[in-house]
């Protein structure tokens, strides 16, 4: 039996225009088979048009989002082919309203081009960018380069399988309480350095 770690929140300081903003997808970030947390995953029907799809999640993983947002330290918005059907996820993870993206239903590959552009967007208006997708975020290359060569971008490409994990998490909250340390004071290296997660 695991023990609950009771974990820091970022202070919601500055204004919201000064918040990073976290790009957020679903499928193999928020929904995997196999999400870990040390504790057995929850698990729903969610639709898209008439399909059904079956989501697999991890208590503790939704539990630090929920904090993340109720502290008020980052805009958390949908990045995700379930934009359209965003409500039906809040409703089964009990996540608040957040976000989204864009509204409609797009194809695997149009969401591409159009998660690179909600992430170059967020960038050019001068906010940090935490951008977590499992398969759009780039790991390496001139994209991965343009938009992580400031510090101003933190960019988590999840085992699809696992998802979203402790210690990514953990290098979330750095990210935003380097960003709010940053925005108060003297200005500080905010990029954690990420290990590939196996």
């Amino acid at each position: 039996m695991t023990t609950p770690t009771a974990h820091r929140m970022p202070a919601g300081r500055g204004r919201p225009m000064n918040r990073p903003v976290w790009l957020l997808d679903v499928d193999g970030v928020i929904n995997a088979t196999r999400p870990g947390w040390g504790a057995a995953p929850r698990s729903a029907t969610a639709y898209s048009g008439d399909i059904a799809y079956r989501l697999r999640w991890a208590p503790a993983l939704i539990e630090r989002i929920r904090a993340l947002h109720r502290a008020g330290s980052v805009e958390i918005r949908w990045c995700s082919t379930w934009c359209a059907d965003a409500e039906q996820v809040e409703r089964l993870l009990a996540l608040p309203r957040l976000a989204r993206c864009w509204s409609d239903r797009p194809s695997a590959d149009t969401a591409a081009t159009a998660k690179l552009a909600a992430a170059r967007d967020i960038l050019a208006q001068g906010r940090r960018l935490i951008w977590t997708d499992d398969v759009e975020v780039p790991t390496s290359g001139p994209i991965h380069d343009e938009l992580t060569h400031d510090g101003r971008a933190l960019l988590i490409a999840p085992s699809p399988g696992r998802g979203l994990q402790p210690e990514h998490l953990d290098a979330i909250e750095a990210f935003i309480s380097a960003a709010a340390a940053e925005a108060s004071g003297p200005a500080v290296d905010a990029t954690p350095q990420m290990r590939p997660c196996s």
